[in-house]
Parts: structure tokens; sequence; C-alpha cells
């Protein structure tokens, strides 16, 4: 096997260099950046983004194009496209014909019972990176990236709301705005979509945003975690508001898990007034407050007022164990 053994002495060596002078360090990647093998080059650039070696740039570049041809050959799952696109964002470079070839590369690949496209993390990548592209105006951004709300790939239709939400303009606002009124989407799209709203625009949108608690299902749980993420008074309100008036279980769990993430002292006061009354939320209460990371003071709290229920302290331990 002595292929096997030259390719894991390759990596052997490339691992070796972090304990090797700063100095000695580009002439091996700049080598290995040349390698036909896409695993070998893939550990290159994540190493040489892992010493800041912006010198390599050019080489990354080179190795970067190479892999566009033959792809499906060349570069199976994208692992070395996929390294060297990390590493170019991670350098900040500015050419954004570079992260536009990434965002519209599609590769198909045998799988069984078809064909699968391996590029989704380049292209959500790609996305993220492009914001940083001084060249481009605001304008020009939002028209580059509003393609990929088309994606097939819901990770990367994700990734562009995130990449919109930091162009952070108030059309950037109203794109997002649009998108979550208008599409019926995975409830992870949705929610980068909320979450992006709320940091762009912040309280302001705490209206806006809590429209879609009604409907109860994976997306107003999404949006219940995006007001959380806010930490704000206002969320609270809204959160205790919608679980007031909701009769699903499941969704009254993550409201109360959403009330507990907005890290406000009231919120854990409700939890554990939840706890102390033995409502019929006390069990979820509980889960919540302890899935939240609390304090020992919190937990020290919620020990004693449980310790006369037996239900209510085995369900406290179960959660603490589940969670420590």
């Amino acid at each position: 096997m002595p292929g096997k053994r030259a390719f894991e002495a390759q990596i052997t060596t490339l691992d070796t260099l972090r304990e090797a002078p700063q100095e000695s360090r580009t002439e091996p990647l700049r080598k290995a950046l040349t390698e036909r093998n896409n695993f070998i080059v893939a550990k290159a650039a994540d190493l040489t983004r892992e010493f800041n070696l912006q010198d390599l740039t050019p080489d990354l570049l080179k190795a970067f194009d190479r892999f566009f041809e033959h792809p499906e050959k060349s570069d199976p799952q994208c692992w070395a496209k996929n390294a060297i696109s990390r590493t170019l964002a991670a350098f900040e470079l500015q050419d954004p014909d570079v992260f536009l070839r990434g965002m519209r590369h599609i590769q198909l690949e045998a799988v069984w019972g078809g064909r699968s496209d391996t590029a989704g993390t380049l292209r959500a990548t790609c996305a993220l990176a492009l914001v940083q592209c001084r060249r481009l105006t605001n304008d020009e951004l939002l028209a580059h990236l509003i393609d990929l709300f088309a994606d097939t790939e819901k990770t990367v239709r994700a990734e562009v709301a995130r990449a919109i939400e930091q162009v952070g303009s108030p059309s950037a606002s109203l794109l997002l705005r649009l998108r979550a009124t208008l599409a019926h989407d995975e409830p992870e799209v949705l929610g980068a979509c909320y979450s992006g709203i709320l940091r762009m625009e912040g309280i302001s949108a705490i209206p806006w945003v809590s429209r879609f608690l009604i409907g109860g299902d994976d997306a107003a749980g999404e949006a219940a975690l995006a007001l959380a993420g806010t930490h704000s008074p206002q969320a609270l309100h809204t959160l205790q508001k919608s679980l007031n008036a909701a009769p699903d279980p499941w969704f009254r769990s993550v409201l109360l898990s959403a009330i507990a993430l907005t890290r406000q002292d009231a919120a854990m006061e409700f939890l554990l007034d939840l706890v102390k009354s033995e409502s019929l939320d006390a069990e979820r209460a509980i889960e919540a407050v302890i899935r939240s990371m609390p304090s020992e003071e919190v937990v020290r709290r919620l020990d004693d007022l449980v310790k006369s229920n037996p239900r209510l302290a085995n369900i406290l331990a179960t959660q603490r164990s589940d969670h420590s």
C-alpha cells in the first residue's frame, strides 16, 4: 500500500508544522497546495489560515481555480474548495469574483439512487465572505445574495439570511422582512430572518416578529427563540403573553425555554413561581430553567421548592443529570 503510506506521511508532515518555527512553515504549505489530492490541499489551506500566512494567498487562489476543473473528480465533496474559501474569507480577500464563483457552483456527485449536490457549504461560505468585499455597494451585494434564497439547500438559504443581515442596511432589513412574510420555508431559514431583523432593528421589531408566534409550529418556535435573543423586558412580556394563549404543550415548553433565555431576573422569578405553585407548567418550567444553565443560587432555590414534592424532585434530578 505505497500510495496510502505516502498519503499518511504527507498528512503527518503537515501536522508537524504546528511544532515548527513560523519561518519554516511557508514553503511546505506552498508545495502542499499544489498537490492533486484534495484532502491534502484542504489540510494545507486550513493550516495556512491557522498560521495566518497571508503571503500564500496567490497560491490559494491558484489551487482554488484548479479544483473547479472536472470538480467531481478533482475535488469530491468540495473538501479543497471549502477549506480554501474559508481561508480566503478569513484573510478578507477583496476580489468579489472569487466568492461569486463559489456562490454559483453546483457540484453533482453520484450517490446511491442518483446524484447529490455537494457544494452547499461552499456556496454558504462564499456568500458570507462576499459581504466583506468593499468594492461592492450594498445594493450590489443584495442583488447577488438574493439569488441564493432559491437555493435547494436549506443551510445555504439560512446562511444567505445571515449574510444579508451583515449588509446591515435598511434595504437588507426590508428584504428579510419580505422573505419571512412571503416564503414558506424551513424553520431554520425563517429563524435566521427573524433573528437578523431583530439584530438590525432592535426591540422596535419585537411587535413585528411576535406575529409569527401565533402559528404555534416550528417556525413559531424559531420566532420565540429569536425574541429571547434580544434579552429584553419587552421580549419577556411578549413571550409571557403568548404563553397565556398557547394551548399546545410542546409550544408551551418552547415558550418557557425562550422565557428563560431572555436572561431577565423577572423571567427566572416567573419560572420559579410556576414551580412553587405546582402549576400544570411546573415540569416544563423546571426543564426550561435547567436548560438555561442557571446559577448555583437558582438551582438551590429550585431544590428548596421541590423538596416536598417527590414527583417534581425527581423531574429536577433527571433534568440536572441530563444537562450535567
